[in-house]
C-alpha cells in the first residue's frame, strides 16, 4: 500500500480531529494493514491504545526497545499485558557490538557526562533498534501528547516521518491529557507500570528515571540534570536537524 503524502494528511488530520480513539485506530488498521505498528513502552498512554487496538478484535502488531536498562517493574508489566491480551511483542534491541563500545570507550553512566554524551547513549540503545523495527512498516503509532513537554506541544494526529523514511507516524493520543489517560486505565482495569503509584510520572531506562515532588511537571524525572526543552532521546526528535535541543 503507498504511502500517506502530504495531502491525505491534512485531510486526514481534519477529518478525524474530533474522532474517538477506536474511529482513529480502525482508520490506520484499514489504511496500513500488518504495515502499522504499536510502538510500546508500557506507559499508560501506550496501554491505553494497546487496550484500544485489542477491542477492536482485529490483528495488529506491537513493538517494544528493550534499551538493557529499563526498570525491573517494566518487564512485570509487559508480561501482566501479555498474559491480559494475548498479545505478541515484537522485542528489539540493541546491537551488542554498539553498547560493548559505549561503555567500553565512555564509561557506564557517561550519558550524564553532557548532553552529547546522552544523545550517544540514546542513539546505541533506542534508535538503532527503532530504525530496524521500522524497516517493514509504512506508518507506526506513538503514545505522544501534546501536554507531556514544551518538545510535544506541536504534535498532530498524523505527521510524516522524515527520519524514517517519510514514514507516517500516527498520534492517536495527541490531543489527551494525563487525566483522560488516567481516567480510562482505571476505568477500564488496565494494567499499569507500578513505579507510577511510586511517584514516577514517566518512566525511561531506570538511571534516566525517577520520582517527582506533588508539584513538579511530569517530565521533571527524566534526565532532571537537563533544560525542558532538551528531554528527548531522540525516537520523537532528530537529533541531527536539532530536535529536542
Amino acid at each position: 500500500m503507498s504511502r500517506l503524502d502530504q495531502k491525505e494528511i491534512d485531510e486526514v488530520n481534519r477529518r478525524l480531529s474530533t474522532a474517538e480513539l477506536p474511529e482513529i485506530l480502525t482508520w490506520a488498521l484499514d489504511r496500513f494493514g500488518a504495515r502499522v505498528a504499536l510502538s510500546c513502552s508500557f506507559s499508560t498512554e501506550d496501554l491505553v491504545i494497546l487496550d484500544a487496538l485489542h477491542s477492536l478484535d482485529r490483528p495488529f502488531r506491537v513493538f517494544a526497545l528493550d534499551t538493557g536498562r529499563v526498570n525491573e517493574e517494566t518487564y512485570q508489566t509487559a508480561d501482566r499485558v501479555i498474559a491480559r491480551y494475548g498479545t505478541k511483542i515484537e522485542w528489539y534491541f540493541p546491537a551488542p557490538d554498539g553498547v560493548e563500545r559505549l561503555e567500553r570507550t565512555h564509561g557506564l553512566y557517561s550519558f550524564r557526562e553532557s548532553l552529547e554524551r546522552r544523545h550517544e547513549c540514546c542513539s546505541v540503545r533506542k534508535l538503532e533498534p527503532l530504525d530496524r523495527a521500522l524497516l517493514d512498516l509504512d506508518a507506526w503509532m506513538t503514545g505522544l501528547m501534546r501536554e507531556q513537554s514544551v518538545t510535544r506541544s506541536e504534535v498532530r494526529l498524523v505527521e510524516i516521518d522524515a527520519a524514517h523514511g517519510g514514514i507516517a507516524k500516527l498520534n492517536p493520543l495527541c490531543h489527551w491529557t494525563s487525566e483522560g489517560v488516567w481516567k480510562t486505565t482505571r476505568g477500564r482495569d488496565i494494567p499499569h507500570n507500578p513505579l507510577y503509584d511510586r511517584g514516577y510520572a514517566s518512566i525511561g531506562c531506570a538511571p534516566c528515571t525517577r520520582p517527582i515532588g506533588p508539584h513538579e511537571h511530569p517530565r521533571a524525572g527524566r534526565w532532571w540534570w537537563e533544560l525542558p526543552e532538551q528531554k528527548e532521546c531522540g525516537l520523537h526528535a532528530d537529533f541531527s536537524q536539532g530536535g529536542g535541543i
